[in-house]
């Protein structure tokens, strides 16, 4: 596994057991995974964003299912997340069952051409952290100013906010039963938001978790 690609997480992970998914290393499991809450590195799960007046065109032309309107986000058959974040911006985030692998093909099989649909590569600019559990909307209570409690921030649900003063996009990709954030946010305050999160879950019984643990996933 050392030719395989690394989250910018990777140094906080020793000892925690690898996978591979994609031609990229993820964490599968710890030897104390999470007991109450979770967070788990997403970060080399392979993310896209497309803009323009064409871009739902282009997208449904590729088989994707939209979100009806801005700030909500839509699970697609193959496992992949499109959070609708205005009237013509679209963040894509891929599956695990193949590493992101079929966003990464539609990202490279991109080219300008005469349609209003614009490419926004979003693996360096953004990473992406997974938080489970039933507490999830209080630990983030803690971190964020906006409701994230269940009656204001249904399944599906999307909001462009600040997170410890970090701006980011927070989609909920869980159920009502088993509740699940995908975080996602500057690439360089990865290690400052990791450690404040892990912080924040401690009084939740929160620890960090590998793919393994995650109860609702992007596969």
């Amino acid at each position: 596994m050392n030719n395989l690609e690394r989250s910018p997480l990777h140094s906080l992970h020793a000892g925690a057991a690898m996978v591979s998914s994609g031609g990229k290393l993820f964490v599968e499991a710890y030897d104390s995974d999470a007991r109450e809450c979770g967070l788990v590195d997403l970060a080399n799960l392979h993310r896209v964003g497309f803009r323009g007046t064409q871009a739902a065109d282009y997208l449904a032309g590729h088989g994707f299912s939209l979100p009806s309107q801005p700030n909500t986000a839509v699970r697609q058959s193959g496992g992949e997340w499109i959070a609708r974040l205005s009237m013509n911006e679209y963040f894509l985030l891929g599956a695990l069952n193949d590493g992101g692998e079929r966003l990464a093909q539609l990202e490279a099989g991109w080219a300008l051409s005469q349609q209003t649909n614009y490419c926004l590569p979003r693996q360096d600019s953004h990473t992406c952290l997974a938080l489970f559990g039933p507490r999830i909307s209080e630990i983030m209570a803690k971190l964020c100013g906006v409701d994230l409690s269940a009656l204001a921030f249904a399944p599906g649900s999307v909001a462009q906010t600040s997170v410890a003063r970090v701006n980011g996009i927070i989609v909920n990709t869980g159920t009502n039963d088993t509740p699940c954030f995908h975080l996602l946010f500057d690439r360089a305050s990865a290690h400052y938001l990791w450690h404040v999160l892990i912080d924040a879950m401690q009084e939740f019984d929160g620890a960090p978790a590998g793919i393994k643990a995650l109860p609702v996933s992007p596969r």
